[in-house]
């Protein structure tokens, strides 16, 4: 089994008129299960690395967070048995397949086993799918002091429109809306 092999298997739920959270949930438990400590060493590094171009006000809140939300869930998947088993968004599911798919050609860091692409594809579906909650956690903070926020039950993100014509960003796939007085 391939990271890679999990596209194939999110495409074979995509034909059904409902999708159920443990039907999700059944492939990232198996794919969160191939990846190694040191695959998450790895991830870390690499992490780290990407984390010196962030402005030093921010780089260890960054880290933090990063580090925290990003390669921590893989152990939370795997443990979460105790979600509401309700349908996800289909069609936001349907739409996320061109994303999933140009995050494992653009995060993929060498040819031998690269797991980064495919731990950040599970955070991203447990995230907003299971969780259903945004990518970055509430309190992420950006550059001027914007932070993610949850006012009154609505997810709000101070830089998503930011990333409306990157046909990369992962935002596309959050479930958090612009914050209306940025």
């Amino acid at each position: 089994m391939e990271a890679e092999d999990i596209l194939q298997e999110l495409k074979e739920l995509s034909p059904q008129e409902n999708i159920k959270k443990s039907e999700l949930m059944e492939i990232l438990k198996k794919y969160a299960a191939i990846i190694s400590v040191y695959d998450l060493m790895i991830a870390s590094a690499r992490m780290r690395k990407d984390g010196e171009f962030v402005h030093a006000n921010y780089r260890e809140k960054y880290l933090e967070i990063y580090i925290k939300y990003f390669l921590m869930r893989m152990k939370e998947v795997l443990q979460n048995d105790s979600y509401n088993d309700a349908n996800i968004d289909k069609n936001a599911y349907d739409d996320s397949f061109p994303m999933l798919e140009r995050t494992f050609e653009k995060e993929r860091f060498s040819e031998n086993d690269d797991k980064f692409p495919l731990i950040y594809v599970i955070t991203a579906l447990y995230t907003t799918f299971i969780l259903e909650e945004p990518i970055h956690p509430v309190g992420s903070e950006f550059p001027g002091s914007l932070k993610v926020e949850n006012r009154n039950g609505e997810y709000l993100c101070p830089v998503k429109d930011n990333q409306k014509d990157n046909p990369n960003a992962i935002c596309h796939l959050c479930l958090a809306e612009q914050t209306p007085d940025i």
